[in-house]
């Protein structure tokens, strides 16, 4: 998979792998169907693992080549030492996670860098949603509130707080919305958040 089809298939993800130094070692927690370590493998040559539980998705990555370990994102990352990664990926997962604050320090244990996706509540017509008394149903929040696999919501501000303190230091911070960058008012305006972190220097 070459940038122009990752870009056309998921914008989001084209803006965040530029972020991505070449030959790195890579974790992509909650990878899905495997489209991003295809992408970093066949044309930055990294190498790494995702990791991830639905077996149709397991299944799409083996086809794709990519090292896959099936297993819940709630169990951790006992498995790898600290600092077995150049960068560790959680694209729009973290929001689905019951325990986001000790996966957050884990993710921060094994990667010296760590890129984190996740679906912004700030964003301005999901508050309008709230204010008519419904739960917001967007391209970046597509389920009811019955059916969601959504289990925390934020917005960027809440996540910065967080990151903060479990020894994070943000790098960069970017709202997106539909791949472009936000610039204006990124918490009302972004749809998604984006942040590049790394351990805070001591």
């Amino acid at each position: 998979m070459n940038f122009s089809e990752l870009n056309q298939l998921r914008p989001d993800l084209a803006f965040i792998a530029d972020w991505i130094q070449p030959q790195s070692q890579v974790l992509d927690v909650g990878c899905g169907d495997g489209v991003m370590l295809d992408y970093l493998q066949t044309d930055k040559q990294c190498s790494g693992y995702g990791i991830e539980i639905a077996d149709d998705k397991t299944l799409a990555c083996a086809k794709r080549h990519i090292n896959v370990i099936q297993q819940d994102m709630e169990n951790g990352l006992g498995m790898f030492d600290d600092n077995a990664f150049d960068t560790v990926l959680c694209l729009s997962s973290l929001q689905m996670m019951k325990h986001v604050e000790p996966l957050l320090r884990d993710i921060a244990r094994v990667g010296r860098e760590a890129i984190v996706s996740f679906p912004n509540f700030g964003y301005w017509p999901h508050r309008t949603a709230l204010l008519l008394g419904k739960m917001p149903v967007s391209k970046s929040l597509p389920y009811q509130w019955y059916d969601t696999p959504n289990v925390r919501c934020a917005t960027i501000y809440d996540f910065a707080d967080l990151a903060n303190e479990v020894g994070l230091e943000v790098m960069q911070c970017v709202a997106l919305h539909e791949g472009q960058p936000v610039n204006f008012l990124p918490n009302l305006r972004g749809s998604l958040a984006v942040f590049r972190l790394r351990k805070r220097q001591a």
